[in-house]
């Protein structure tokens, strides 16, 4: 197994390779506005750190957000058409899956993830940490943090809303962005398992650049 794990959808554009057991490169480059730019030449940086070629690849698997829909776009589509083109199977994982992955070694109980999903949102979620064991109990969602009840902001919280929205969420867990080679992890246990991983991306709302005929509207 040779797992290629790319993520775009939050601050880091993140690239591993993931061999099933450990990671053997990874590389990250912290830029909101840059995945276009960064996401290839990562890639090629983790090949060549681990001395492997696209060909030795067999599975791709990329964070499906939810995250802002240009960034999230490219990682997947990157993802998507190197698996067609090397004819591999590309497998999809939240995003937020991965960050509470992430902090789940640091927190006993109840955690939020909660990313900077900009126009002062943030995309969230809860989940049960139980002896490292981590459990989703909502679905991916994007609100105003104030919106958010009291006792769910009140949880340790991971991703960047805290850094964002201090007063909001008080107890920050210091996870700030996706890390691949913990989706390259998480990927291979689910490959393992056999579980459904669709590679359908979590955008919860339209994109903020709209064609002319989508800003107009349905015709009448």
């Amino acid at each position: 197994m040779l797992i290629l794990a790319i993520d775009t959808s939050t601050s880091a554009i993140t690239v591993a390779l993931h061999d099933g057991t450990s990671a053997l490169a990874q590389e990250s480059h912290i830029d909101a506005r840059a995945h276009t730019e960064w996401v290839a030449p990562l890639i090629q940086r983790c090949l060549t750190a681990a001395d492997r070629r696209p060909e030795d690849l067999t599975d791709v698997v990329v964070g499906v957000g939810p995250g802002p829909f240009t960034g999230l776009r490219v990682g997947i589509v990157t993802g998507i058409t190197m698996a067609h083109a090397l004819d591999i199977p590309v497998h999809g994982v939240p995003s937020l899956d991965v960050l509470a992955e992430q902090a789940a070694p640091m927190v006993d109980g109840e955690l939020l993830v909660a990313t900077d999903a900009r126009r002062k949102e943030v995309y969230w979620a809860r989940y049960a940490v139980r002896a490292r064991s981590v459990e989703r109990l909502t679905d991916p969602a994007v609100d105003r943090p104030a919106e958010l009840p009291e006792e769910v902001r009140a949880l340790p919280t991971a991703g960047r809303g805290p850094m964002l929205y201090l007063e909001l969420f008080p107890t920050q867990v210091p996870v700030l962005d996706v890390d691949a080679a913990v989706l390259g992890r998480l990927a291979a246990q689910r490959i393992s398992a056999g579980e459904d991983m669709p590679v359908e991306p979590l955008y919860l709302r339209r994109p903020d650049a709209l064609t002319t005929s989508e800003r107009q509207g349905p015709k009448t």
